[in-house]
């Protein structure tokens, strides 16, 4: 029996006061969620546990079947994999965001607020060329990377990621990095006078390196199950993992890392994995970003929309049934906008149950139980 993961980033979420004390999840309508847990069961799990950091990468990677002992440190390795590129084992790569600034000096946005799509684009053009022995790569909006040769000084250096440090002072935030490299420290300062025309209503632009990864190998997919595997995803880590693990990957046209990704162009692309591959992933990012910005009713409307025009339209067209688990891989708070190490919701059962006989209700209540139920072979 072939198998399917939904992992809705960043699912798990606070109780929000204007949602009567419920989470999004518990908030939006899902019927066929409920239909799947109907065949199997509800559960709430720790997907990080407290060993690995709460965020998409390591989250991604466990429920995947890599060893905690195999995951990169960092993911900018993975996201530059997912446009293509490599690097050589002189090499590293950084994550590098378009972030605002305000006038005291601290951070006010860690995705370029205030900037168009296409400012995005012209402000990250100039951080091109800045220094030779540095290569910058525009990825999307405010995402961008760093390729240079490897400082291991810079790769042991802790860079708060800047979606976690909104409203701390910037000096602070980057001065362990502008101390460690001059390399680093000559791009961010050039890069700041660059960017210096972009400035409006009270905030200034910068690029912020954090991050540093060096080239990596993963076990494949099929090496760690004995299974082919798939994926439907556009966020660039997600794209990385599933092609460094030797997976198909899809990037449906119209979709997008957020709320207004094209989920029936998702459903047909499942859809059409599940007929050659025994395993697959479908990715949603929007329900992350939702939280970041602390738009808890827009993460709640996006989970709705899953359910209603992503699962409804797959499950009508199988003609046979699927293991399924739909869960997240780490709490987002909607209240504070940032990752947490608490549980996210399981479902775990099977879609099309009517083709099966009698299905066994459990309660998922570990990383291990997802693996063992979606990773056996064929049937």
């Amino acid at each position: 029996m072939r198998s399917l993961l939904v992992l809705i980033d960043g699912l798990g979420d606070d109780p929000i006061p204007a949602l009567q004390g419920r989470t999004p999840f518990e908030y939006a309508s899902h019927p066929v969620m409920d239909g799947v847990a109907a065949t199997g069961g509800l559960g709430q799990i720790s997907i990080c546990e407290q060993d690995i950091v709460p965020e998409s990468c390591s989250c991604i990677l466990r429920l995947l079947g890599v060893d905690k002992r195999d995951m990169p440190q960092n993911r900018a390795y993975l996201e530059l994999l997912a446009h293509g590129r490599d690097i050589s084992e002189y090499e590293m790569v950084l994550r590098c965001n378009l972030a605002a600034v305000d006038a005291s000096g601290r951070l006010a946005g860690f995705n370029a607020p205030g900037l168009t799509v296409a400012q995005m684009q012209e402000a990250a053009a100039l951080g091109d060329g800045v220094l030779k022995d540095i290569e910058f790569i525009h990825l999307s909006e405010y995402r961008n990377l760093l390729i240079m040769n490897k400082e291991t000084a810079v790769l042991d250096c802790a860079v708060r990621p800047p979606h976690e440090s909104v409203g701390e002072a910037v000096d602070e935030l980057l001065e362990p990095l502008r101390r460690t490299s001059l390399s680093l420290n000559y791009f961010l300062s050039e890069t700041n006078k660059r960017l210096a025309n972009f400035a409006h209503d009270g905030l200034h632009y910068i690029l912020y390196p954090w991050g540093p990864s060096a080239r990596q190998k993963l076990p494949s997919f099929a090496s760690l199950h004995g299974i082919t595997g798939g994926a439907v995803c556009k966020a660039e880590i997600v794209v990385g993992i599933a092609r460094a693990l030797g997976m198909e990957v899809v990037i449906p046209h119209g979709a997008t890392g957020d709320v207004d990704t094209d989920l029936g162009a998702k459903a047909e692309a499942a859809l059409e994995l599940l007929q050659r591959q025994d395993f697959v992933l479908a990715h949603f990012n929007g329900s992350d970003e939702a939280s970041h910005r602390y738009d808890f009713a827009a993460k709640a409307d996006f989970i709705a929309s899953i359910d209603q025009h992503f699962l409804q339209p797959l499950a009508g067209r199988l003609n046979e049934p699927v293991r399924v688990v739909i869960c997240g891989d780490h709490v987002t708070s909607s209240l504070t906008g940032k990752h947490g190490y608490g549980c996210t919701p399981v479902v775990a059962g099977y879609l099309r149950a009517d083709l099966l006989g009698a299905t066994n209700r459990w309660k998922p209540q570990s990383y291990n139980q997802i693996l063992n139920f979606l990773m056996k072979e064929s049937d």
